[in-house]
């Protein structure tokens, strides 16, 4: 008896989808199986990593280059790697679909991907060293050479680059705002984007319940004393009794009401402010967290602060900013025509990006109160008005 030929059938090959919503460990909506067919396809497109490892404020700072990058690669995978105080900055990023932790684990995966682009925008060995281990087809921006020197990466970086290494053109010549310099760095077209810092529909109803409780209404403007800066340069702040001062003198404005904003470092210092004015502001909790914090931001209409974190914050938000300046460049600073410099005018020695002072910090001393006050008290007569016509 003949034997009985089997058929092989030869097993189809398995397609791995190439697909921002596939992880290779669930399926991306239940009840589905992705490998066999994608139900909501999602082209991965240029594929693009963002190093930024700078302080909190340059995190914030570099969110404003996102849309043009979208404009230029529409559609495209955008990861960024960012240090662990500064990554909930990037909750509720629409241009973002990976957010990375600076830590050992997130290093191995990021060097074991494939990407088009490398953003380096920090200029610290270290992420630019990280930035030498990335396999990317292009890296912008900042990298380590073989003698542990940072150089730029590309032509339209060099800019950048020599702004650090030349006080003359960082303190005196360059005319340039920060985000611009940056964008221009990442062969971007620069269109004076606004950053991106978005609250969750939670935090939109936690603000609104906390001005309720306090009694804050939309009648009120709601002025900010973002009163401190981090240890790194701790200049950059106003004196307890310049705080004091402003409050005594803004207290009586009608529809004024003033809260004090911080973080962590700032405890202290806005105890004693409010030991020193007692109820005449709301002191806002300081140790939160940072999401937290940019709430208490965001249930102001001004904010009043140095070059800080709560600067970029407020920017950000969309405050209206008084924002005043002593060691460090006013010129990089966008407030996007909402809100004012002050600017110490004259002064030789300023900006000078100095941690300690040799001279009695007469930037500090210079900050014109009455311009402070009079912007407030402007402020709250278009409220006012604005408030009337609204109930009328």
């Amino acid at each position: 008896m003949a034997k009985k030929k089997i058929k092989k059938v030869a097993k189809k090959k398995l397609q791995i989808p190439v697909c921002k919503n596939f992880t290779g460990y669930k399926p991306c909506f239940p009840g589905t199986a992705c490998y066999k067919e994608c139900v909501n396809h999602e082209p991965i497109g240029t594929k693009i990593l963002i190093v930024n490892l700078d302080a909190m404020g340059a995190v914030v700072q570099t969110t404003a280059m996102l849309q043009a990058i979208k404009r230029k690669y529409p559609v495209s995978h955008i990861t960024w790697i960012t240090l662990k105080n500064a990554y909930l900055l990037l909750d509720n990023n629409p241009y973002l679909d990976a957010v990375y932790v600076w830590e050992p684990e997130n290093w191995m995966i990021l060097q074991e991907m494939e990407f088009d682009i490398l953003y380096q925008t920090d200029k610290t060995k270290r992420s630019c060293a990280f930035g030498n281990t990335i396999n990317a087809k292009e890296k912008l921006g900042f990298g380590l050479d073989k003698n542990g020197k940072i150089v730029p990466l590309n032509k339209e970086a060099e800019y950048s680059y020599i702004l650090g290494l030349d006080d003359d053109l960082k303190f005196k010549k360059n005319k340039k705002y920060g985000t611009e310099i940056l964008q221009e760095s990442m062969k971007l077209k620069f269109r004076r984007d606004d950053y991106v810092l978005n609250l969750s529909q939670d935090e939109l109803q936690f603000c609104e319940l906390y001005k309720s409780e306090n009694n804050l209404t939309s009648a009120d403007l709601i002025v900010g004393f973002n009163t401190g800066c981090s240890y790194l340069y701790p200049n950059k702040k106003m004196t307890i009794d310049q705080h004091v001062e402003l409050i005594n003198r803004m207290h009586d404005i009608n529809n004024v009401r003033l809260v004090l904003v911080g973080g962590p470092e700032d405890t202290e210092r806005n105890e004693e402010i409010v030991r020193r004015v007692g109820d005449k502001v709301l002191n806002t909790p300081t140790t939160e967290g940072v999401r937290r914090g940019i709430c208490y931001e965001n249930i102001c209409d001004v904010i009043i602060t140095g070059d800080s974190f709560g600067m970029h914050v407020a920017i950000g938000l969309k405050k209206h900013v008084i924002a005043w300046f002593g060691l460090s460049c006013w010129s990089e600073i966008d407030l996007y025509e909402r809100g004012i410099k002050l600017i110490p005018e004259g002064l030789f020695c300023s900006p000078c990006w100095k941690k300690e002072c040799p001279y009695n910090l007469e930037c500090i001393q210079m900050i014109d109160l009455d311009r402070i006050v009079a912007e407030v008290k402007k402020l709250a007569a278009l409220r006012s008005d604005v408030f009337i016509k609204s109930v009328r």
